[in-house]
């Protein structure tokens, strides 16, 4: 039997698609996002002593007790946000899964739903399986800003939901306190939802601050805040993220999430409850951390022919190649596997309407020492 297909736009994830390449051909792999180094031992031992402890059986629906307060303890410690921990926050399968349940939670069919291009690929599938539509804006192609004024034109009485990506994925680019005013202003007034996807919250540079939606009351009274712990403790492959939202939007995004996967990895759930009581100064220092190998990677970059851009947060960096190649990005990523050994991911599958002539390419920094010099020998041979 073939079905009728719900996602008639979607194949598999470029991401997949470049990994692949990249095994096939034995590539350097700077496409997809996961760091090659290992997670903090103290989170490795606490969650092998919870195993032996025998907390191998379902935790919790919203997750394990501990870990919640964990969370909004951090929560008031970073952004002085006062967080209930039984009725504000749900632990996921990642942040992928809480966003799925936020887009489900509130988005109805025939509802529109406001994405900032280029946007992470799991933002469309979701609102197309609640049956609502995604309209798009494109941010700043220079400077990945958000042009307000386009989002502001952009709302309709069938607008039910904005998705804001801070340190934004592919680019880096941050919102500033100005930003969050600015959006704080559009919704005003609205029954708009804000699903604010901040993964990347602890991964900042040059002593900026991360403008969480939670330290913006107008805004956390109606927003969903999703993080995930696989971006902050090097152990994406765990998948464990949370979500914090109003009690009414909690229940909401709740009674998704228990149908949807009900729990997630449990031992888990009490390692990272230690790393967060125990070992603050990791999260803490983050930032700093990822910024030596950022600017490693630039000083590295700058003897290649690729021009990098600014990398305000975030652990990817976006490269001019127009200096190489007037290729367009899916055939320049394909060739630059295939040919020269060395992974990448393009930016046009993470827009609706990608910008013409536009040749940029996504690294990513959060690798070894060796895995960057292996590949930036490759490509300074471009």
């Amino acid at each position: 039997m073939q079905p009728q297909t719900k996602l008639p736009k979607v194949g598999t994830t470029i991401f997949t698609v470049m990994s692949q390449l990249a095994a096939e051909h034995k590539a350097v792999n700077l496409g997809q996002g996961f760091p090659d180094f290992p997670a903090p031992q103290r989170l490795l031992d606490a969650t092998a002593a919870a195993m032996a402890a025998g907390h191998n059986q379902y935790a919790p629906m919203q997750g394990a007790a501990i870990l919640r307060q964990a969370i909004a303890a951090k929560a008031a410690e970073c952004y002085d946000a006062v967080v209930d921990a039984e009725t504000e926050i749900t632990v996921t399968s990642g942040g992928t899964e809480a966003i799925f349940n936020a887009i489900h939670a509130v988005v109805r069919p025939g509802e529109e739903v406001i994405v900032l291009d280029p946007a992470y690929d799991c933002y469309v599938p979701a609102i197309d399986l609640a049956g609502a539509r995604s309209v798009h804006v494109a941010l700043d192609p220079v400077d990945f800003s958000v042009p307000w004024d386009a989002v502001r034109a952009a709302i309709t009485p069938a607008t039910r939901m904005i998705i804001v990506n801070t340190p934004h994925n592919p680019s880096g680019a941050m919102m500033s306190a100005a930003d969050m005013q600015t959006l704080s202003d559009i919704l005003d007034g609205t029954d708009i939802y804000l699903l604010a996807d901040e993964v990347y919250e602890h991964i900042i540079y040059d002593g900026a601050r991360h403008e969480s939606a939670l330290r913006w009351p107008a805004l956390r009274e109606r927003a969903f805040v999703v993080s995930s712990f696989g971006k902050t403790y090097h152990c994406t492959g765990w998948k464990l993220g949370y979500a914090i939202a109003p009690p009414a939007l909690t229940a909401e995004f709740r009674k998704v999430h228990q149908y949807n996967t009900f729990t997630s990895f449990g031992p888990a759930q009490y390692g990272f409850a230690a790393m967060i009581n125990d070992e603050p100064e990791h999260h803490r220092q983050l930032g700093a951390f990822y910024q030596a190998k950022r600017d490693a990677f630039r000083a590295k970059l700058a003897q290649t022919r690729f021009k990098p851009l600014a990398v305000p947060g975030g652990y990817f960096q976006l490269a001019d190649y127009s200096a190489i190649s007037d290729m367009n990005d899916m055939d320049f990523c394909r060739w630059l596997t295939v040919e020269k050994g060395v992974t990448a991911i393009p930016l046009s599958p993470l827009y609706a309407n990608p910008p013409a002539g536009q040749r940029l390419i996504r690294l990513c920094f959060a690798k070894s020492d060796a895995t960057v010099d292996a590949a930036m020998q490759r490509l300074r041979a471009l």
